[in-house]
């Protein structure tokens, strides 16, 4: 029913390092992964050895599906200054056609002081216009990741989807979309249904972890089999990141999703 990709920080890190994770991932059934950033310069991702990686990846036939952008969307005012990220996001972009992945998480960072707070979507919305300019034609997606505050990432601006939509709706490009993680959202307290039903063709992407704790599916609270058939009711066919910090070993981690998501 789903493609499910590990994330290959967090699941398979027995195996070793990035290449011998894709190798494991492929072992255990998997046809693609996801991962945070190629080159480590946010902790806690390690650099990758993008042509060792590249080469695992081609040999096994398993498709990298989503990176990180780095540095990480740490967007402040003042200074109105973010030239290290659009700088940086052309390797990212590079990286990624390399390595054939087709999307790049971004994000908000905490926002822009001093500024309501309708003003910092606004802001966010005119960066992420300029963003999809640059890149106009790579063929890569960025996807806008809105993350709980409450326990994993307090300060952050987007912490609704239906904010992350408001800014997709107003980049407005094909090249753009929202990141829904189904996490993130239940931690929020949001309806997942009204969610999807409202963010329509914006999700381009979805991650998940249990809840509380952010373990597997079933370490948790969340009904998978409920949010998995919601899912599908609202459209997205389109793989689904597992993000989550296993309780036990990776492969045994998998199991029960992968069953539900119709996969060995």
């Amino acid at each position: 029913m789903f493609q499910l990709a590990p994330n290959i920080e967090l699941i398979f890190h027995e195996a070793g390092d990035y290449p011998a994770r894709v190798r494991a991932a492929a072992a255990a059934g998997f046809s693609a992964v996801e991962m945070w950033g190629p080159t480590g310069v946010d902790a806690p991702a390690r650099p990758k050895d993008i042509p060792a990686l590249k080469n695992a990846l081609e040999e096994t036939g398993v498709s990298l599906i989503a990176q990180l952008a780095e540095p990480r969307t740490q967007f402040m005012i003042p200074p109105k200054d973010h030239s290290e990220f659009y700088r940086k996001l052309d390797e990212g972009v590079e990286i990624a056609r390399t390595l054939g992945c087709p999307r790049i998480v971004v994000g908000s960072g905490t926002g822009f002081g001093g500024m309501k707070r309708q003003a910092q979507l606004d802001e966010l919305t005119e960066i992420y216009r300029r963003a999809v300019s640059q890149i106009d034609g790579s063929g890569i997606t960025l996807v806008l990741e809105p993350v709980n505050i409450r326990v994993d990432h307090p300060g952050a601006l987007l912490d609704r989807t239906s904010e992350a939509v408001y800014v997709a709706r107003g980049v407005d490009s094909e090249s753009f979309g929202v990141l829904y993680d189904i996490y993130h959202s239940a931690v929020e307290g949001e309806n997942m249904a009204a969610e999807l039903a409202e963010a329509g063709d914006l999700v381009r992407y979805v991650q998940l972890a249990d809840s509380p704790g952010r373990g597997e599916p079933g370490s948790g609270q969340l009904d998978w089999p409920e949010r998995l058939k919601i899912l599908q009711a609202s459209g997205y066919d389109g793989p689904i990141g597992l993000e989550y910090y296993p309780t036990q070993e990776s492969l045994a981690s998998t199991r029960y999703i992968s069953d539900l998501a119709g996969i060995a």
